[in-house]
């Protein structure tokens, strides 16, 4: 049962800490640390919200803000989610093969031609995996690889989703597919040459899905970033609506993909649009804390004993520099969280082997104690584990794999 308060009130930390610190004491054999957590109650609850958000339209789930196999089977098996959108075509191939999807759209180009070889040679794989190109050498890649056409390989147009404020362009820096026309000769190429099929669109907007938008420290920025918003939806929905008319005498298309956790209902709304992309929002890291869409319940964590008290006012803990992708910033360290009133040092930050903490809660920590911190962005926790501990109510009622603990750098 998740708590009525908010989720980053200290009470709650507390709370939080003492549960997470039980079912770790109450396990029947010591656990090695770092020790990944995932809350699965405030998992399964941020599932609902999502499929809440969405209004009926289809939720296909983001693996790269995930990463744990299980996880995905578990999201997949609710009414609401459809299919994954990978990170990479070996991700693809992997999951096809585990039989945790048949309906795979990897979200970025790629030029891997060992993957792309292993596609065109099994006509399930290439019928159940979408790849995404922006430019005719895509094709070519794949063309290089194959000396038949006979296994048609899918595939969808990423078209850049970003606001243009004159010069200017806001949002990720994805696709050069910005006008209609240049999205109408790269579909007329696709469809024109032999053994590709264009099934899809992808129009993400970042600069919507990706941007807290009610940071209590940035007032005045978070205003600012709420009306960049509102004229990206507003322009977007123009430039979606165009591009469909253009296309839709040249292909009939299978699906038209967008969004992200932050921007499922404006993503929704749009009619162009037939399915939603989200990841974030199942796990909830720091990055997704401050938006006015959705209610933050964070469900992943990770544990790090204290080793050291170096002073009074201080305890140091055992590794700790899990630091996310991005431009560097503050935002990008994992943030200590239960028990709450601990802070990282300006100098020293999050380091590979130890992290140091002040804060008024610093002095009542013991050597032993576990301090539990939230990275900053969804899935890349994983990539420095081998599994995830499931806990469910007041109790870790399982270890699941996470993709390293199967072997695996996608």
């Amino acid at each position: 049962m998740l708590a009525d308060l908010p989720a980053d009130s200290s009470v709650e930390r507390h709370r939080l800490w003492a549960r997470l610190d039980g079912a770790v004491a109450a396990h029947p054999t010591p656990l090695p640390t770092p020790l990944a957590v995932v809350d699965l109650d405030a998992f399964d609850a941020n599932a609902d919200d999502l499929v809440r958000r969405a209004a009926g339209k289809p939720l296909r789930v983001a693996s790269k803000s995930v990463r744990v196999p299980d996880l995905l089977r578990r999201v997949l098996a609710r009414p609401g989610f459809e299919g994954v959108l990978c990170y990479t075509l070996a991700e693809a191939l992997w999951l096809e093969e585990q039989g945790i999807s048949d309906d795979l759209v990897v979200a970025y180009p790629t030029v891997d031609r060992e993957a792309l070889a292993r596609l065109v040679a099994s006509p399930q794989a290439a019928d159940r995996i979408t790849l995404m190109v922006d430019d005719v050498a895509h094709l070519e890649v794949v063309d290089s690889v194959r000396s038949s056409t006979a296994v048609p390989v899918r595939v969808a147009l990423d078209v850049d989703a970003g606001l243009r404020l004159g010069p200017s362009h806001v949002g990720p820096k994805r696709s050069p597919l910005l006008e209609v026309e240049d999205v109408v000769r790269l579909a007329r190429a696709v469809v024109d040459r032999p053994g590709f099929r264009l099934v899809g669109v992808m129009t993400y907007e970042g600069q919507v899905a990706g941007v807290p938008d009610v940071v209590p420290t940035q007032r005045a920025k978070s205003l600012v970033v709420r009306q960049l918003k509102a004229a990206s939806v507003s322009q977007l929905g123009v430039r979606r609506r165009d591009i469909a008319d253009a296309l839709a005498d040249l292909v009939d298309l299978e699906f038209w993909n967008a969004g992200g956790s932050g921007s499922v209902e404006t993503s929704a709304a749009d009619l162009v649009v037939t399915e939603i992309a989200a990841g974030s929002g199942l796990l909830v890291p720091t990055l997704f804390d401050h938006y006015r869409s959705f209610r933050p319940r964070p469900a992943a964590f990770f544990g790090l004993p204290v080793t050291r008290r170096p002073s009074e006012r201080v305890a140091t803990v055992h590794g700790g520099g899990l630091v996310a992708s991005g431009a560097t910033g503050a935002d990008r360290l994992p943030t200590p969280w239960a028990p709450a009133g601990l802070e990282l040092t300006s100098l020293e930050g999050a380091g590979e082997v130890q992290t140091p903490l002040t804060g008024p809660t610093a002095a009542r920590l013991r050597i032993g104690d576990l301090v539990w911190f939230r990275h900053a962005k969804s899935g890349e926790l994983f990539e420095h584990t081998t599994s995830a501990h499931l806990l469910a109510g007041d109790a870790l009622v399982g270890q699941t794999p996470t993709y390293r603990g199967h072997g695996l750098a996608f």
